[in-house]
């Protein structure tokens, strides 16, 4: 299971190759998501069966269930999520409230 998933994480979604649609897209199967899926994929290389990841930004957990942005919104369970990045806010460099004078 992946623990330490929280929103803005970046994550990767191990995907299997369906079919290829058409030359440039190609459908793909997303384990616990169950419904088609298919992404621009542009390498003739690609072959039905092979395992292919996508990555895309968490934005919204719910128990066990994580919808990550691929372009389109994606909830999928969290065990078939990999942690790519850790989300870190940005830092301020100058205090938000004026001194005192």
């Amino acid at each position: 299971m992946a623990k330490g998933i929280h929103i803005g994480d970046e994550v990767a979604i191990t995907a299997t190759v369906r079919r290829r649609v058409t030359e440039d897209r190609v459908s793909v199967s997303i384990p616990s998501y169950g419904f088609p899926h298919s992404i621009v994929d542009r390498t003739s290389t690609v072959k039905k069966g092979q395992p292919i990841e996508l990555v895309g930004d968490v934005t919204s957990i719910d128990g066990e269930w994580v919808t990550v942005n691929l372009g389109v919104p994606v909830t999928v369970n969290m065990d078939t999520l990999r942690l790519v990045t850790s989300y870190k806010p940005p830092t301020r460099k100058a205090p938000l409230v004026d001194k005192a004078t």
